[in-house]
């Protein structure tokens, strides 16, 4: 089964609130889109494995520990998901950075592919695949099946905002996948939108309509 984190951090909650006000500008949302990402990240990352390295500090030497490897990608959905990336590039600055392009048709619901572009060897990384709504679940299954495709093994799915429906979805089509959401929040409308929701992430990152 697949394990389903929600974050329930005040600072983490207190970010998503003013996320929702139709009023925040598009500067404050993108600021506040990356810092719950590193929020989010911090709890997500707990797991990376570290290995020991001898460290002189002006005391003496001593053993501590690195993250071992290095061996990382952030795959943001585009083109939301990039809102997600420097927060997370903030905590682990090494990792690589790949691109998942898909749009959803806005009759049927359901996302086209348009650009994959993938770091190697992608099989033996930690994959953190971020997208800041997580609607019908419809791309977050085809990104991540298009990661499994190309080798990817190790993956991790970061989301603000959740509908049940997607969250659903997503667990039934990956069980092996982490999924961390900062809030679950109540149902689609028909529109395929999140309700409350906070609107059209990528829209309200970039300042596009």
């Amino acid at each position: 089964m697949s394990k389903v984190y929600i974050n329930n951090h005040p600072l983490v909650q207190h970010k998503i609130s003013i996320l929702r006000d139709k009023n925040t500008g598009t500067n404050e949302f993108r600021s506040l889109v990356g810092e719950i990402a590193m929020l989010m990240g911090y709890e997500a990352l707990n797991d990376l494995p570290t290995e020991k390295v001898e460290v002189e500090t002006p005391l003496e030497t001593c053993m501590t520990e690195v993250i071992s490897g290095r061996k990382m990608a952030i795959v943001p959905i585009l083109r939301a998901g990039l809102g997600m990336v420097d927060g997370i590039l903030n905590l682990v600055p090494a990792s690589k950075v790949g691109h998942i392009g898909l749009y959803r048709d806005e009759e049927t619901h359901t996302p086209v592919e348009y650009y994959c572009k993938l770091p190697n060897p992608i099989e033996e990384r930690i994959i953190v695949v971020t997208d800041p709504m997580l609607a019908t679940g419809g791309s977050a299954i085809d990104a991540i099946s298009q990661i499994k495709k190309h080798g990817g093994k190790k993956i991790k799915f970061m989301c603000i905002i959740a509908a049940p429906e997607g969250l659903k979805a997503l667990e039934e089509a990956h069980p092996d996948v982490q999924i961390y959401v900062g809030h679950l929040d109540r149902q689609l409308n028909s529109d395929a939108y999140i309700c409350p929701g906070l609107g059209d992430a990528g829209d309200r990152i970039f300042g596009t309509k």
